[in-house]
């Protein structure tokens, strides 16, 4: 079934009613990058008895080893289905090769760099197209990751971008065996054996991720690795960013800790943006976790509500004090 896109070959695969929610999948083949059997899913959540209230859209992103069920269970639990009843357009992409994204040709070589210069300007024009409106975006992981590179790449801006959210998202931790140039030719060696990295094998979540976007990090934390691809430099091209910008760390989040995150949160150069930090020490429950800050019973309680506020008003500080300094570290 043909959708009414104007932009590229768009088809809606699946049209279910999940309780409440009525939920929308469409397979996107935008034929804009060098691999041209790449096809993304799209989920588009509503509310199925009111199927033409449509709200302000917004994109959920998910993070490594994961898919579009990070946001949205097939029960109608998650941050997703949250902010749909609150009346928001929710949107669920999910990356080449993930969830009912199928592999592309080149799935091996898949890397963040495809996802920021290809596919993320895509998505957003696809669903500015059917939303009527300029979207908010919210990442978490490797989900934030990808949107700042497209942010500064300046392959995404204000044309579909209303604001941007970073939950768990730095790319300046230290792994200082690979600044030993030896040590990181031996990883590259190995590693270029392999296909993928196994999501179940690592305990890492239900999703592979290709080979390539574990070769491309490590490029970026060798001994001149920079933020960017060998075009453009996308941690200079943050500091041009003036879209306005939330960056949430946990306390309890080891793999991608509170300074690092706080890291890419000084970078951007929007004067409106806001940090947090969700722990004990800043007035919440528990220390949170790299899932738990998003998907747990505290979430639910602590952290969705903020971040419905976030994409009500970017304006005003969501836990009192100066915007930039809400929790600050």
């Amino acid at each position: 079934m043909q959708s009414s896109s104007n932009l590229f070959p768009v088809a809606l695969i699946s049209a279910e009613r999940r309780g409440d929610l009525s939920e929308d999948v469409y397979r996107l083949k935008p034929g804009n990058s060098p691999d041209g059997t790449v096809e993304l899913a799209v989920t588009r959540l509503g509310l199925a008895d009111e199927p033409a209230v449509r709200g302000v859209p917004v994109i959920l992103l998910h993070g490594s080893f994961s898919n579009r069920r990070f946001w949205f269970s097939p029960k109608g639990l998650g941050l997703g289905a949250y902010l749909t009843r609150l009346g928001f357009d929710v949107w669920i992409p999910e990356m080449r090769g993930h969830g009912l994204s199928q592999r592309n040709q080149n799935y091996r070589q898949n890397r963040v760099a495809d996802y920021a210069r290809y596919d993320l300007p895509a998505i957003g024009a696809f669903v500015r197209e059917q939303s009527g409106q300029v979207p908010h975006w919210i990442g978490h992981s490797l989900g934030g990751i990808t949107l700042a590179a497209a942010l500064g790449g300046e392959y995404i801006g204000e044309p579909v971008v209303a604001s941007a959210a970073f939950f768990g998202t730095q790319v300046s931790r230290t792994y200082w065996p690979l600044k030993f140039p030896p040590v990181e030719w031996s990883g590259r060696f190995i590693l270029k054996r392999f296909a993928q990295l196994s999501g179940s094998r690592l305990k890492r979540g239900p999703e592979d991720e290709p080979i390539g976007l574990a070769l491309e990090s490590m490029r970026w934390y060798g001994l001149f690795g920079r933020f960017g691809d060998a075009d453009k430099d996308w941690w200079a091209g943050l500091a041009e960013v003036q879209l306005p910008v939330l960056a949430v760390s946990a306390a309890g989040d080891h793999q991608d800790p509170t300074w690092a995150c706080r890291k890419l949160f000084d970078q951007v150069g929007s004067e409106h943006k806001q940090f947090i930090t969700l722990g004990r020490e800043q007035g919440f429950g528990d220390n949170f976790g790299h899932v738990e800050m998003l998907v747990s019973k505290s979430a639910q309680t602590e952290v969705w509500p903020l971040v419905a506020r976030w994409l009500a008003d970017q304006q005003t500080p969501l836990l009192g004090g100066k915007p930039d300094l809400a929790a600050a570290v």
